[in-house]
């Protein structure tokens, strides 16, 4: 269970990204967090793994308080919680597979780690994570060969090299076209049900929230303004997070 309390964080220039915002997540869940650009979502998925400082407040993962752990216990937590970014942040002049197996980076020797030097069974476990992504043919390929969906599928292969119990995926569909959003929150969904990975997945579009997650947040100017079931957020609730202006936008 990852439980969020009164979680603050306020950067150097005064901007207030998060506010006290306060939730829990149960094992298992596909909880979706949206809101508009700049609502505090990517700083809020960062802060969960301590890739940004929290200001003030508690984050609490299996009973553990990430937020005052120092840097030696860190590396373990992070073995626990993959994450997937927007951008992909692949290494574009490397191979697919040199990609994924970074991913293994919080298991081996750091020195080892400083010469690229991985064990062959984290090499079988590459290749079998890239053939469930449908990725394997692709496996010696430059990273910035490949589609921006075969990219994002290379980046959740990386995930899966940490064999998470959390997954954090900061927008994962926002550059991508409707089929290859569905076709991403598909394999995020397989993992979430077949894996039991507990997901947390900053989105856009509502129709996708609909249609993947179990449970959504939303966020408001770094405020949480709602908590509950996806079909709880009507046109009421829907104004309220995006403005009055908002228009609610279809992915096919």
């Amino acid at each position: 269970m990852l439980k969020v309390e009164h979680l603050t964080k306020v950067y150097p220039n005064g901007t207030v990204a998060l506010k006290d915002v306060s939730f829990q997540v149960n094992d298992g869940e596909f909880l979706a967090v949206i809101g508009l650009s700049g609502s505090g979502k990517s700083t809020l998925l960062r802060c969960i793994n301590r890739l940004i400082e929290p200001t003030s407040g508690k984050i609490i993962w299996n009973g553990i308080d990430v937020t005052a752990a120092p840097a030696s216990e860190i590396r373990k937590i992070r073995r626990q919680i993959g994450m997937v970014f927007q951008s992909f942040n692949l290494v574009k002049r490397s191979s697919v597979l040199t990609n994924v197996l970074t991913g293994r980076l919080g298991y081996v020797n750091p020195a080892h780690s400083l010469f690229n030097y991985f064990s062959p069974a984290d090499h079988q476990l590459a290749m079998r994570n890239l053939e469930r992504l449908g990725l394997q043919e692709k496996a010696y390929m430059r990273a910035d060969s490949l589609s921006g969906g075969q990219q994002q599928r290379v980046g959740i292969a990386r995930a899966l090299m940490q064999e998470p119990k959390l997954i954090l995926a900061d927008e994962p569909v926002a550059s991508l076209d409707p089929v290859l959003s569905h076709s991403i929150l598909k394999y995020l969904e397989l993992l979430n049900k077949e894996d039991k990975i507990t997901v947390i997945c900053s989105l856009h579009f509502l129709d996708l929230v609909h249609r993947y997650a179990t449970r959504a947040i939303a966020l408001k100017d770094g405020q949480l303004v709602f908590e509950g079931l996806p079909k709880q957020i009507d046109d009421a609730q829907f104004k309220a997070i995006y403005g009055q202006e908002a228009e609610r936008v279809t992915i096919i």
